[in-house]
């Protein structure tokens, strides 16, 4: 049953990357910091929105900042990891913490590698603000994926007795 979740979510986040959304809605975020809560053996919560990242970008096209990308989502995993109470305010607080992460990283690894931006204050603030479009689309997806995720696995460990456990291998 818990291979079964663990594969489910592989394929739903490999498949949703196809989905005609607005750019940066995706629920990899999502997944990463709900692999860090979820899974004890943390080397699936790694390689869980790793591997559906991998296999999306195999057909999406590989880019120069995807060590950027991995790398915000490997820290989402452990902020994820680090999460002591799964509650309501703290997926969604750890979700805004995602959010603003990726941001961060990926926006850095635009300036720092794409010459679209000056190598000073200037060119990385302008960097961040032709970002923003793009990052409020990484918050609205973190928000609602996480709620759908967190909020679908704890009706079900209530109405699936295997699932009850909460944590899976």
């Amino acid at each position: 049953m818990k291979l079964l979740v663990l594969t489910g979510f592989v394929v739903l986040a490999v498949l949703s990357r196809f989905l005609p959304v607005p750019p940066n809605f995706s629920p990899i975020m999502a997944i990463a910091l709900f692999s860090g809560v979820y899974f004890t053996e943390k080397k699936l919560a790694y390689l869980l929105p790793m591997a559906a990242m991998l296999i999306s970008d195999i057909f999406l096209g590989l880019h120069w900042d995807m060590f950027a990308v991995y790398a915000s989502f490997a820290i989402i995993v452990a902020l994820g990891s680090s999460m002591k109470k799964i509650a309501v305010s703290s997926v969604v607080l750890n979700s805004l913490a995602g959010a603003v992460i990726f941001f961060i990283v990926t926006n850095l690894s635009v300036w720092m590698t794409s010459g679209m931006y000056s190598y000073n204050f200037a060119g990385l603030l302008s960097c961040y603000e032709m970002a923003v479009p793009f990052f409020r689309n990484t918050l609205a997806s973190s928000l609602i994926y996480s709620a759908v995720m967190f909020g679908s696995y704890e009706l079900a460990t209530r109405y699936v007795p295997q699932l009850a456990v909460n944590r899976i291998k």
